[in-house]
């Protein structure tokens, strides 16, 4: 679409030479006026710049600059004038033009300056719509759900937009509790403000401080340059602890001195640095046991968990499954360019009645792998998973204490091995170091298994 320009200017012979050169010339679309409260009234055609005589018969330029701000702020001016007066221009540009030119008007230098500003008010435009996207996608609209736990918990999350009190969110893995910290951040006092997440046990617990406070340049091996911490970038907004169960004791007394004084020292400085961040974190797993088993700071869990709030498993809402699976349905034809319209009877039985217990996001995960794989216009049984197909049968503990089945197929080692790794990473929210820890295994041969059998825990 072709970038439309104003030019407004009472000169006929001015018009004439500024249409010649932007339109036949450079390639814009142009409308021209020559009374300057004219071309207010057609704003609503939104211009992507404004040609714009100082001295009109109906209005003076600068004055109009105003009310063309007060329209859209970010359109850019240009100023014309035959007067060539410093204190003209200085006046233009206070009030927000973009550029001043004096007349005769030289096409060399008018060329670019029409380029830049455009190119300047395009970004302007492309910044607001991101960040409408973003508000949009994290709004409680699009965290689908109908069940009457979750409207407890947009309930609970209306209440606290518009304070800093800090926030634990509960839940299983997969459950969403992400996306419940983003609609707090998105919709709230602090939601023009940074974001930040950190995932306390993808991080190795050595490196973790460091990448919470920063650390100065030559504090530790490696460290070849002052690098800024989580807590500095997102100042002024929020910071999502992720899994904040993984984090050592050690380091939640810092995390809870930034919560009760606002102020920390980088790793290796002596420098205080004061910051003005709301705390939200998240957790699968139960900090007041933890508590009770000295695993966790007790001072810091209460800090955390002034305004707790529980995100329900998908079993336990079943009635979203059907609502989810529409929807995923949708967003996945969409990126893969399919036309599913839906799951046959006896598919989606299966998918109603199973457990999921890595909920939505296994949900998720088996329907871009189902719109994938169908080629009919109907999810049916047979792209669904084995895990999902296969009833689960009663298993039984022989004296050796391996679990076996009389009716259950004979499945191969490797195929068994593989698909514990799957399952783990599927409870554990991916996270490999708890993965291989449940699984009883080294950190290095977890990692050696996903590879061997091309596991990618970002995409579990």
């Amino acid at each position: 679409m072709e970038k439309l320009i104003f030019i407004v200017d009472d000169e006929p012979s001015i018009r004439k030479l500024l249409t010649h050169w932007v339109r036949n010339q450079w390639g814009y679309e142009v409308v021209v006026f020559d009374k300057g409260l004219e071309m207010i009234k057609e704003l609503e055609q939104n211009p992507s710049l404004i040609l714009l005589d100082i001295m009109l018969p109906d209005s003076n330029g600068v004055e109009l600059i105003s009310r063309i701000k007060k329209y859209n702020p970010n359109i850019p001016i240009i100023m014309l004038s035959a007067q060539g007066s410093i204190e003209v221009a200085l006046e233009s540009i206070r009030k927000g033009a973009f550029d001043y030119f004096p007349k005769p008007i030289d096409s060399n230098r008018l060329e670019p300056a029409i380029k830049n500003a455009i190119s300047n008010y395009e970004l302007h435009k492309r910044i607001e719509e991101l960040e409408d996207n973003i508000q949009g996608q994290y709004s409680f609209d699009n965290i689908i759900s109908r069940d009457p736990r979750m409207q407890v918990v947009f309930k609970l999350v209306t209440k606290i937009l518009d304070n800093d009190i800090t926030v634990l969110i509960n839940g299983e893995s997969g459950t969403g509790k992400e996306l419940v910290a983003r609609a707090i951040h998105y919709n709230g006092k602090r939601k023009d403000k940074p974001f930040v997440v950190v995932n306390c046990a993808s991080i190795p617990r050595e490196l973790l401080e460091s990448e919470l406070f920063g650390h100065e340049k030559g504090s530790f091996t490696g460290a070849y340059q002052k690098k800024l911490g989580k807590f500095e970038t997102a100042n002024e907004g929020t910071l999502f602890l992720d899994e904040i169960g993984e984090m050592e004791m050690s380091l939640q007394a810092k995390i809870l001195r930034v919560i009760q004084q606002k102020e920390f020292e980088r790793v290796g400085g002596n420098e205080t640095i004061k910051v003005d961040v709301r705390i939200l974190s998240a957790t699968n797993k139960d900090l007041k046991e933890m508590v009770d088993k000295n695993e966790f700071r007790e001072d810091l869990y209460y800090r955390l968990s002034s305004f707790p709030i529980l995100v329900p498993s998908l079993r336990s809402r079943r009635g979203d499954i059907i609502i989810l699976v529409n929807h995923f349905i949708e967003k996945f034809n969409e990126k893969n360019c399919k036309k599913v319209k839906g799951v046959s009877k006896s598919a989606l039985k299966l998918i109603y009645d199973y457990d999921w217990p890595g909920n939505i996001r296994e949900l998720e995960n088996t329907i871009e792998r189902c719109i994938i794989l169908t080629e009919t216009d109907l999810i049916d049984e047979d792209v669904l998973p084995e895990s999902i197909v296969q009833p689960s049968v009663n298993m039984e503990i022989d004296k050796n204490g391996a679990m076996f089945s009389e009716t259950s197929p004979i499945i191969p080692f490797e195929k068994l091995k593989e698909e514990a790794i799957r399952h783990a990473l599927d409870r554990t929210n991916s996270n490999v170091v708890e993965a291989a820890k449940k699984l009883n295994i080294g950190r290095a041969t977890m990692y050696r298994l996903m590879e061997k059998y091309n596991l990618d825990p970002e995409r579990r």
